[in-house]
């Protein structure tokens, strides 16, 4: 299993993480804002279909990904700095849903889940604020995005993004705190240092969901942890 995440993480989440599959460290320059430019759901989008991935995404990357026998498209976008240009590949897809800003989304993306139904949000950092859990259940960090949801008969949680770091940002957003596989939440922190820890824990223990923390400090928005 190929498994990237931000080069910035914390040390400890990085040594844990390595402990469970052979891990691609993210890191860009020069492309889009320093606080997000190692964020995976800024530059890969996993659809159904296809991983889409941003065309100025490193040509390292892109031989990594080849080298591993894992196919890809390139988006029709390129990422770059500011709103919407840093959001185009911010989307979430589940196995009924396109959820995102949909008038920012790659046509890529769109073209690639036109069989899927949309839903549109006000959030264009969408997979940022939003962690898609099985049979239609979501935790997010956005007020707008649960309203939506909920909206469309999914069954929600809404949590604080208050107690989640984001260096250069006052905070940062649940969804980037998280990677999902299986019946496993790794998380980028510990519960423990968060308002919302309970609501949580008994949310994703409803599910069946096992919650993997891997380091001992505050969450982190690390952009998410992408499984391949």
């Amino acid at each position: 299993m190929l498994i990237i995440a931000d080069n910035r993480i914390p040390l400890q989440a990085k040594e844990n993480l390595l402990k469970h599959g052979e891990v691609v460290w993210l890191e860009t320059s020069n492309i889009t804002e320093e606080s997000v430019s190692g964020h995976p759901d800024i530059f890969f989008c996993r659809s159904n279909k296809n991983l889409i991935v941003a065309p100025n995404l490193p040509e390292a990357y892109k031989k990594i990904l080849t080298k591993n026998e894992i196919r890809f498209v390139e988006g029709s976008r390129i990422v770059s700095t500011g709103y919407p240009a840093a959001a185009v590949y911010n989307a979430v897809i589940t196995d009924k849903y396109l959820i995102h800003k949909t008038d920012i989304t790659d046509k890529i993306i769109l073209n690639d889940c036109e069989d899927l139904q949309q839903i549109h949000v006000m959030q264009g950092f969408t997979r940022c604020s939003l962690l898609s859990l099985k049979d239609g259940h979501f935790i997010t960090s956005d007020t707008g995005i649960s309203k939506s949801l909920v909206a469309k008969g999914l069954k929600g949680l809404l949590v604080s993004p208050d107690d989640i770091i984001l260096p250069g940002h006052s905070h940062g957003f649940f969804g980037g705190v998280c990677g999902v596989i299986d019946d496993k939440i790794f998380m980028i922190g510990n519960l423990v240092f968060y308002s919302d820890a309970e609501k949580v824990k008994t949310f994703v223990s409803m599910l069946g969901y096992k919650v993997i923390e891997l380091y001992d400090g505050p969450l982190f928005d690390g952009g998410s942890i992408l499984f391949l």
